[in-house]
C-alpha cells in the first residue's frame, strides 16, 4: 500500500514531518485554495462565496480570478522548503525520508501543552526492522481487474455498444464485486460520447449482495437492477444511468423499515435515477449535483452539501438534515410531524414548506409512481392509493439561495 497523510498541510516542513513518521503521499488542500485566492471566509456550504470559488451562484462565480500558475508557483515554494531541510538532515530523496521517526524532536511533540494526556509512543515507535522489508511502497498492489465482473457485461452488452441494440443481462451478484457497471460506462463513454445510449438500451438484472460503489460514473443509457442488498457508495459519481435495488421477493421483512444499501449514496452524482426499496445509511445524496432519487427512509446527514437534483424520502431521516444544502430540492414524508426537530436550517439559508400545486406535486407524485413500477414498493403503494391524505403530509426542503435563483430564471 501507499501511505497519504494530509489535513492542514501547507508547508515544506509539514512534508517532512508527515515523510518522516511514515508517508509517501502527501494531500493539500487550504494552501492551495489561498493561492487561487480563497480569503477563508468560511461559508463554503452557504454558497455565498465572496471571491467565487465555493459556489454556484454565476454572479458570485464572475468574481474568481484564480490561475493554474498560481498553485504551481505555490508548490515550487513548498518543494523549495523541503529541499532545504532535507539537505539539513542530509536526505537525497524523499524515499530516503520515509519512517525515519528517529529524526524527530520526539520529546518536545510529547511535552508540548496540547499533548497533555495523550500517549504518543505508537506514532513515535521505530520497529527494528531488517534491511529486506522496505518502509516505502515497493511492490505494485495486484487489484485483480483482469476477475471484474465488467469484463462479462462488456462482452455480453457488445451488441448494444456497437450498435445501440437493446440487451438483457442477468446474472449473480457478490459483495466482493466493486464498482460494478464502472468499467461497462467506460466503454459507453468511449463509444457514445456524453449522451450515452437511450434509456434502458443495456438493462442487468443482478441478485445477490452488491460490493462498494455499486454503479459508480454509471452512463446513461444502462439500467442496474439489484434483487438484493448493497453497501457503500452505490451510485457514487451517478453520470446519467439508473440504479433499482430492491430486497429478494422471498424476504419476509418489511423493506420500508430495514436498510437495505449503506452509507454516502449518490456521493457527488451529477445526473440519473435511483431508486431503493428500502432504508439506506447516513450522507445520503451528499453533494449530489443533478440526479434523482427515492428512497424510503436516511440515516443522518441526509443530502448534506446537497447543490441540485431532486430527492424523496418516503420515511424517516435521522439528525442534521440538509446541513450546507445550496441547491436542489428535497421531499420528505413527516407521517409524524417532527421533521423540522431534524432539520439543520443552515443558519436560516434553508426552510421547509408545503408543496406547490402547480410544480411540486406534478413532480413528486411521478417520482412515486417512477419508485412503484421498479420497485413494487408497497409504502409507495400505499401513498398513491391515499394520496390526498398523503401529499399534506409531504414537506419539501429547498435553501433559499437556490429559491432565489430559479425565480430570477422564471
Amino acid at each position: 500500500i501507499v501511505v497519504e497523510v494530509d489535513g492542514q498541510l501547507k508547508t515544506g516542513r509539514d512534508v517532512v514531518i508527515g515523510a518522516l513518521l511514515g508517508a509517501e503521499e502527501f494531500g493539500f488542500a487550504t494552501g492551495p485554495l489561498v493561492a487561487m485566492g480563497c480569503i477563508m471566509m468560511r461559508v463554503c456550504h452557504l454558497g455565498t462565496c465572496p471571491v467565487g470559488i465555493a459556489t454556484q451562484d454565476p454572479v458570485l462565480r464572475a468574481r474568481f480570478t484564480g490561475q493554474p500558475e498560481q498553485v504551481v508557483n505555490y508548490f515550487f515554494f513548498v518543494a523549495q522548503e523541503l529541499r532545504e531541510i532535507m539537505a539539513e538532515l542530509g536526505f537525497r530523496t524523499v524515499d530516503q525520508m520515509v519512517g525515519r521517526m528517529d529524526m524527530l524532536e520526539t520529546n518536545a511533540a510529547i511535552h508540548h501543552w496540547k499533548a497533555h494526556g495523550l500517549d504518543l509512543s505508537p506514532i513515535f515507535d521505530m520497529p527494528d526492522l531488517p534491511a529486506s522489508v522496505s518502509r516505502i511502497c515497493s511492490i505494485p498492489q495486484d487489484h485483480g481487474l483482469e476477475k471484474a465482473i465488467d469484463h462479462r457485461l462488456i462482452e455480453l452488452s457488445r451488441a448494444a455498444i456497437e450498435n445501440a441494440t437493446p440487451v438483457l443481462v442477468e446474472t449473480r451478484l457478490r459483495n466482493s464485486n466493486r464498482t460494478v457497471g464502472a468499467m461497462l460506462s467506460g466503454r459507453v463513454t468511449l463509444r457514445h460520447g456524453q449522451a450515452g445510449l437511450p434509456e434502458d438500451t443495456i438493462r442487468v438484472k443482478f441478485q445477490g449482495s452488491a460490493g462498494q460503489s455499486f454503479g459508480a460514473f454509471l452512463a446513461p443509457g444502462i439500467t442496474l437492477e439489484l434483487e438484493g442488498d448493497a453497501n457503500d457508495y452505490v451510485g457514487k459519481g451517478l453520470s446519467g444511468g439508473k440504479i433499482v435495488i430492491y430486497p429478494p421477493k422471498a424476504s419476509p421483512f418489511d423493506p420500508a423499515e430495514n436498510i437495505l444499501a449503506g452509507n454516502t449514496i449518490l456521493y457527488g452524482a451529477t445526473s440519473g435515477e435511483v431508486y431503493l426499496r428500502g432504508v439506506v445509511g447516513e450522507r445520503f445524496a451528499v453533494r449530489n449535483s443533478g440526479a434523482l432519487a427515492v428512497v424510503e427512509g436516511a440515516g443522518d446527514h441526509c443530502c448534506e452539501y446537497m447543490t441540485g437534483g431532486v430527492v424523496v424520502v418516503l420515511g424517516r431521516t435521522g439528525r442534521n438534515l440538509a446541513a450546507g444544502m445550496s441547491g436542489g430540492v428535497a421531499y420528505v414524508w413527516d407521517r409524524d410531524g417532527d421533521l423540522r426537530s431534524r432539520l439543520n436550517d443552515n443558519h436560516g439559508s434553508t426552510e421547509i414548506e408545503p408543496l406547490c400545486e402547480e410544480c411540486d406535486e406534478a413532480q413528486l407524485r411521478d417520482l412515486i409512481e417512477r419508485h412503484h413500477r421498479y420497485t413494487r414498493s408497497d409504502r409507495a403503494a400505499g401513498i398513491l392509493q391515499n394520496w390526498e391524505t398523503a401529499r399534506a403530509q409531504f414537506c419539501k426542503i429547498i435553501s433559499l439561495e437556490y429559491k432565489r435563483l430559479l425565480a430570477e430564471a422564471k
